[in-house]
């Protein structure tokens, strides 16, 4: 019974984190994307410049790790929470904040081992800003669900 109960509530947990990994790798190099991103531009937009493409694509994939993280935020959320009726606590999210924390470290890491990607610091820090972004949006509806 414990077992499926971990399993439960871990296993997406494992699963997102699978994800990210799969996003850092040369699949997801910028040089990919923006044989996507570029082409859809130029049909939105058919006068825009090459500097506007590049400030949209990175833009893009910035956005890209604070999605990434807040989902991994809120997954990681539930599974502390593990079924509980409260909804949030400063506990929980300290230690999804950390698992976040380590994760984006270790990510970066990783891309650092890929030739066609790099490790970023500021990367790490907007990923910890997807999770604290979870964290605070699972606090107001836990406050709006008190009120």
């Amino acid at each position: 019974m414990a077992f499926d109960r971990h399993i439960k509530y871990w296993l997406p947990v494992i699963l997102w984190m699978g994800v990210i990994f799969w996003m850092s790798t040369e699949t997801f190099s910028a040089q990919n994307t923006s044989l996507i991103i570029e082409p859809v531009l130029r049909f939105l937009m058919p006068g825009i410049s090459g500097q506007n493409i590049d400030m949209i694509h990175g833009l893009i994939r910035k956005f890209g790790h604070v999605t990434e993280y807040f989902i991994l935020g809120l997954i990681l959320l539930r599974a502390f929470r593990a079924g509980s009726p409260k909804l949030w606590s400063w506990r929980w999210a300290f230690f999804a904040i950390t698992v976040v924390l380590f994760y984006a470290v270790s990510d970066e890491f990783h891309q650092s081992l890929v030739s066609t990607r790099t490790a970023s610091i500021v990367d790490v820090g907007i990923d910890i800003a997807g999770g604290i972004l979870a964290q605070a949006v699972c606090a107001l509806l836990q406050h709006r669900r008190q009120k």
